[in-house]
């Protein structure tokens, strides 16, 4: 089998990303493989992936999809920030910005010289060298050049499975409506060699893509990959979602993180309404205090009943096994903290599509995929983790968080922050080290010192080092109109979209 030519592509499975996948492969490979999409609308999505990070637009330029069509077909709007809410003790409340914060030198990256104003009595936030937070901040979003604006967006996930499908069917996925009954092995390869769906139809193929959400069909079922489990670091093990009326005039510019004794809560607004949902720990908090919690605090009207997602935290010990590749829940999760789930199933078939084994199977692309999937898990467990671990929270749940033994991969960044504020970026790695500064700083980890070059630069050329970067920002801000007034130019939303959606 590993010489064999692939050239039947099956994906097990549809939702957010059976369509990524299958919008990918036929629209880069196009007469190359023959694509299958097998789907069952018996079986419910999650449904719980509204938010994004900016390499979304890399995925949508990879796919050639204007941001202005796509915007319009899933009411989206624009995401330049996450506020995190209470997760260092109640009342206290940080922003995460998108894109650059400040510049630094080949020697030392602008925290060294931010922190080195502090010591010297100058007064600032480190937000006020983000445009992204400053704008976030004011609700306030735009295009912009100079300085260049960065962001991802809000969306409606069973809109964007709806636009990918009429956007990409036409290039060759062939969809079929069927349950997965049975999955059929080679007896000698253990290489999956078909689908038998409940209606006697037998799908062959050479490649299979799992698709099939948290419980794995192909890759875990049929092929005992095994899984690999962060709850020890990554507490929360279950969701209650809900959809509620938009109550704000002009929707924020920011997703919304906000911490509670077992959990935390998400509200993430798109033209039509609001996606929200209560993360929580079940061993300190029922499934029934959580439904009463979530429709108590999110303030708005219910358009829908909640919903719950039981899950696991971690990943598949391997993403790709003999002839089968797990995309999106079905090769792991990290609870949606950062907003990484649609970017780590986008990332992973632009990296399939990359390798695709065309000619065979063979054991140096396998491990590729494996390792590159593996380290960018590992990379985002640690960033969310840190989320967890530094806070002064009283309740048992964030006491143990407080408490617990870190990834030795997370623990060096952290010692390495404290000794000398020192952050890095890895090459792959999703988080840069703006990113790492503000929540580092943001769940007040303090530096111990910072990098002694700082020390020899005048007060006068600090000063107009920091005001060269600060007066762009403070010029192009007031210019700037409400999110609601740049979304009424550039991408409104039919009316009634998500009712069509509903009846559609």
């Amino acid at each position: 089998m590993g010489n064999n030519r692939i050239r039947k592509v099956v994906i097990a499975g549809g939702g957010t990303a059976g369509w990524i996948a299958a919008s990918a492969l036929a629209y880069q490979l196009k007469d190359q493989i023959e694509l299958t999409l097998v789907e069952s609308s018996k079986i419910a999505t999650v449904g719980v992936g509204e938010a994004t990070v900016p390499p979304v637009r890399n995925f949508h330029r990879f796919m050639n999809i204007d941001e202005q069509e796509f915007l319009r077909a899933v009411a989206g709007t624009f995401k330049l920030a996450i506020s995190f809410e209470n997760f260092v003790r109640p009342g206290h409340r940080y922003i995460h910005p998108f894109g650059n914060t400040g510049k630094g030198t080949l020697v030392a990256g602008f925290q060294q010289y931010w922190l080195e104003s502090v010591r010297r009595g100058m007064k600032s936030d480190l937000g006020n060298f983000s445009l992204e937070a400053m704008a976030a901040l004011e609700d306030k979003f735009a295009l912009t050049e100079n300085p260049e604006i960065n962001y991802a967006y809000h969306m409606d996930a069973a809109l964007y499975v709806d636009f990918l499908r009429k956007k990409f069917e036409r290039y060759g996925i062939n969809r079929i409506e069927g349950m997965i009954k049975e999955v059929r092995q080679n007896p000698d390869s253990g290489y999956v060699e078909a689908l038998v769906l409940d209606d006697g139809q037998v799908i062959e193929g050479d490649l299979f893509i799992d698709c099939t959400g948290f419980r794995g069909l192909l890759i875990e079922q049929t092929l005992k990959t095994g899984y690999e489990d962060w709850n020890h670091w990554l507490p929360c093990d279950r969701a209650i979602a809900v959809q509620t009326q938009s109550v704000d005039p002009s929707p924020v510019p920011y997703t919304r993180a906000i911490a509670h004794e077992a959990g935390w809560r998400w509200h993430i607004p798109v033209q039509h309404r609001v996606g929200c949902g209560l993360v929580y720990d079940s061993r300190y908090m029922s499934d029934d205090e959580a439904r009463a919690k979530l429709l108590h605090d999110v303030g708005a009207e219910p358009v829908r009943d909640p919903w719950q997602v039981k899950f696991r935290t971690g990943r598949r010990l391997k993403a790709w096994n003999k002839n089968v590749v797990a995309l999106g829940l079905a090769s792991g999760f990290i609870e949606p903290l950062e907003s990484t789930s649609i970017h780590l199933a986008m990332s992973a078939v632009m990296l399939l599509v990359e390798l695709f084994p065309s000619e065979g199977i063979p054991d140096s692309l396998v491990k590729r995929y494996n390792d590159v999937c593996r380290g960018e898990l590992e990379h985002v467990r640690d960033f969310i983790t840190l989320h967890y671990h530094a806070n002064q929270r009283e309740e048992k749940m964030w006491k143990d968080c407080r408490e617990m033994t870190l990834p030795d991969s997370l623990q060096i960044r952290i010692d390495a922050w404290r000794d000398r504020a020192h952050v890095w970026k890895d090459q792959g790695e999703l988080f840069a080290t703006t990113s790492w500064m503000h929540v580092l700083l943001g769940q007040e980890i303090m530096p111990n010192q910072h990098h002694p070059v700082t020390r020899e630069i005048s007060d006068a050329d600090l000063r107009r080092l920091l005001d060269s970067i600060r007066g762009p920002i403070d010029r192009t801000l007031p210019l700037l109109p409400l999110q609601q007034e740049f979304i009424d130019r550039y991408c409104k939303s039919p009316d009634g979209i998500w009712d069509m959606h509903r009846l559609g």
